[in-house]
């Protein structure tokens, strides 16, 4: 019997967590076409998750950023952790309204893969992206 999901992040029994949901798919039309891999998720994160007042927490915008890259390990077919990430915070993301969340799978060199991940307004304005190299365990 598999364990209930407790991750912050996407975690379904976490009452803190951030409840995010992924739909994963390539943009090169083929499903096992990696380097087309994209995790997407829309956000849409009240007060509880604030940092300055009507914004997001510096932190959180981390954590999004990481849940979204990670999220193309599975379809990857690995377990993967993740060794190194760098955000660059562009402007500030806005409480209470939708969010755009993108993750992108880049390249895989033996046991590591590298990811993007993306933060958008509801105009497409970009808030934040983020670099990371994930480990397979």
């Amino acid at each position: 019997m598999a364990s209930p999901n407790h991750c912050f992040g996407c975690g379904t029994t976490n009452p803190q967590g951030l409840h995010l949901v992924f739909a994963t798919h390539s943009t090169l039309g083929h499903a096992d076409n990696a380097y087309g891999l994209r995790a997407t998720s829309t956000v849409n994160l009240g007060r509880n998750f604030e940092g300055h007042p009507g914004y997001l927490h510096g932190g959180i915008i981390a954590t999004l950023m990481d849940e979204a890259m990670s999220k193309l390990n599975h379809p990857l077919g690995v377990r993967a952790m993740t060794r190194h990430m760098e955000v660059d915070y562009l402007r500030p993301a806005p409480l209470n309204v939708p969010l755009q969340l993108t993750g992108t799978h880049l390249r895989r060199e033996g046991r590591k893969l590298f990811h993007t991940a993306e933060l958008h307004d509801g105009a497409g304005t970009l808030l934040a992206k983020a670099t990371g190299l994930f480990i397979v365990i």
